[in-house]
């Protein structure tokens, strides 16, 4: 089983709290369709879940494949930038065939965002974040995406909501045991 390489930390995008009982952390590529597929089922996943579930998102654009991955990451972290990240991800995963500078540049206007910190971060602003969450992903075993790792360990299983939510409450059972004195 792999495990992550790179713990969550202040400069990862997060949504819920770090105190939940379980992290579920996705290496993404927004123009990935596997990944487009995942992500209704991961929105899902976080409803059902609510407050025991913290989620991570991290960059990991297969350029070679998708020719619009590495934009669509950019615009993402000038978003994170302004306070804007988990719109603006929406956004991307919602409008995955529409990813290039003009569709991006519509959706800054969108979401309110200033148009030349868009621009700076397709200048290579961002870039070093990009990388930083790619150079992890790989350090991690991740070599497609999307990528999923549940309290530090890889998931490989079924990506329907159930089988998640299954996985998810079964490693916050474990989480919580050691913490109790319970027996494993």
């Amino acid at each position: 089983m792999t495990r992550l390489a790179i713990p969550v930390g202040s400069q990862d995008h997060i949504q819920g709290q770090a105190r939940a009982a379980v992290t579920l952390i996705e290496y993404g590529d927004y123009e990935c369709p596997y990944c487009g597929e995942a992500y209704p089922v991961l929105k899902a996943v976080q409803r059902a879940m609510g407050d025991q579930l913290r989620f991570v998102f991290r960059n990991f654009p297969l350029a070679e494949l998708h020719p619009h991955a590495v934009r669509a990451a950019e615009f993402a972290e000038a978003a994170a930038g302004q306070g804007k990240f988990w719109q603006a991800h929406d956004l991307l995963y919602e409008n995955q065939t529409a990813l290039r500078d003009a569709d991006l540049y519509a959706y800054g206007l969108r979401l309110g965002l200033d148009s030349e910190l868009v621009s700076e971060g397709f200048g290579g602003r961002f870039d070093p974040k990009i990388k930083e969450d790619f150079t992890g992903g790989i350090r991690s075993g991740v070599n497609g995406t999307p990528s999923l790792f549940i309290n530090g360990f890889r998931y490989d299983g079924e990506r329907d909501v159930d089988s998640l939510i299954f996985a998810l409450r079964q490693a916050a059972r474990e989480a919580i045991r050691p913490r109790a004195g319970l027996p494993r």
